[in-house]
């Protein structure tokens, strides 16, 4: 029986592209809910993975978008159960949020364009993310920022000035503060709704746009053992 994954798609913009691509290459089963467009959000009780997507509004929008409280009670309920959940950005934000974290904007600003991932001694030993390459690039396209961890979770990986990229929240429970599953064609699409700010502070969107292009074969050989990695996982607790 193949592992069945649910995956929380919060906005158009913002779909599970390469990640959706490699867990179904994996053998994974995937519902892809999109309560942005009204599809209600299930409990986790018949799937083996949960996985949270990106999106352009902040872990504290619940006024607004009213399916965030939803989602953060699922990932307690993952934590509570074992589900194996990755949270992709907002997804990585909101898992912290719902587990007693704190989430920020970023004081240096918007990180934008390709990051290398700076990960900690911590990695080698994760269930999830030992077998990545050690030096390897992400996409990065966030405003906000996981400020304070919950209590029990670990630095996987982070930036040179100590900003979280990667963490393990709970045995089971993983973030990624950068975007596995994004490409051009997708990064593009977020660049056009940041035009205005990034001209004002100087970013050249062509030239970051170039590079995530460039370097989609390195991204595509660094990240696809992360999808990998949770469908093994899922075997491995059967």
């Amino acid at each position: 029986m193949p592992a069945r994954f649910l995956v929380v798609e919060h906005e158009p913009a913002c779909p599970p592209a390469h990640l959706g691509t490699w867990l179904d290459d994996a053998g994974a089963d995937l519902q892809v809910c999109r309560p942005w467009a009204g599809d209600d959000l299930p409990g986790l009780a018949e799937y083996d993975g949960f996985v949270i997507l990106g999106g352009s509004m902040s872990a504290h929008d619940d006024a607004t978008r009213p399916w965030l409280t939803t989602v953060k009670a699922r990932i307690r309920e993952a934590v509570d159960t074992g589900v194996l959940t990755l949270g992709v950005c907002l997804g990585h934000q909101l898992v912290a949020v719902a587990l007693g974290g704190t989430v920020e904007v970023n004081p240096r600003g918007q990180q934008v364009g390709l990051y290398d991932v700076g990960w900690r001694p911590e990695a080698k030993d994760d269930d999830l993310v030992s077998d990545l390459p050690p030096k390897m690039r992400g996409i990065q396209w966030n405003t906000d920022l996981v400020t304070a961890l919950p209590d029990g979770a670990v630095v996987l990986a982070a930036t040179a000035e100590d900003e979280l990229q990667v963490a393990r929240f709970a045995p089971t429970v993983w973030g990624v503060q950068l975007h596995p599953e994004a490409d051009e064609p997708v990064v593009r699409s977020w660049a056009a709704g940041d035009r205005d700010d990034h001209l004002e502070r100087g970013i050249d969107q062509a030239a970051v746009l170039a590079d995530i292009d460039a370097a989609r074969t390195e991204l595509d050989e660094a990240w696809r053992p992360l999808a990998a990695g949770l469908v093994a996982l899922v075997g491995a607790q059967r």
